[in-house]
């Protein structure tokens, strides 16, 4: 079973800056697009930003211009910069992974690591 790693969560003030990675624990299967959701306190999880192999990017509307996604030279390994931090940043944060695995469909979600921002 593959795990997804994240780091780099925490907390910050508005204004600031932070920079989250992940990773999967075993590269057994072909990578499509990897990226990251977020859910708010009370609310429903939403997307932030997607990358595919190809190097395409999809933001959500609140990301653009002050979040930036990217991935290492290997493509495993997949970063989102978050500058400009707001209060309503505050979320945990999902890493995602699409891919396939023998021709079959798979989905990967880390487990969240919590992003605070303080006024």
């Amino acid at each position: 079973q593959v795990q997804l790693a994240e780091s780099g969560g925490g907390a910050a003030q508005a204004g600031g800056s932070l920079r989250l990675s992940c990773g999967p624990s075993a590269n057994i299967f072909k990578i499509n697009t990897m990226g990251w959701y977020r859910q708010p306190p009370g609310e429903e999880r939403e997307l932030v930003a997607l990358m595919d192999t190809a190097g395409s990017t999809t933001y959500s509307n609140f990301a653009k211009g002050r979040f930036t996604i990217s991935r290492d030279n290997a493509g495993n390994t997949v970063n989102l910069q978050l500058n400009d931090l707001k209060p309503a940043d505050t979320a945990i944060y999902y890493c995602y992974y699409k891919g396939t695995y023998y021709g079959a469909h798979v989905e990967y979600w880390g487990h969240g690591t919590q992003v605070t921002v303080s006024p």
